[in-house]
């Protein structure tokens, strides 16, 4: 199991906002210009990327899904407690 992982991500208010979002992408839009359009997280601006970070950083149904998603898989939408997230694990190590 990686002990660190790179992952991008988008924030958005709602399930459906992300499933359709989730779409987009998967139909060959790309992940960050989504994400600088769209996030309501800072990250946004540098198209959804979060940097490598460990266990513990994140809030648990975040860091559950990034420490289990294969590389450059996007995931279904994830619900914390900011909103709905899509991300995209891009390293491991």
């Amino acid at each position: 199991m990686p002990t660190e992982v790179r992952a991008s991500h988008l924030l958005v208010r709602t399930e459906e906002e992300a499933k359709k979002l989730r779409e987009e992408i998967l139909n060959g839009a790309s992940f960050a210009e989504i994400a600088s359009k769209v996030s309501m997280c800072p990250s946004g601006r540098n198209g959804g990327d979060l940097g490598f970070f460990t266990k513990g950083q994140m809030v648990k149904e975040f860091e559950d899904a990034a420490f289990s998603l294969p590389l450059n898989e996007v995931s279904q939408p994830i619900k914390t407690q900011f909103g709905w997230h899509l991300l995209v694990v891009t390293a491991q190590r």
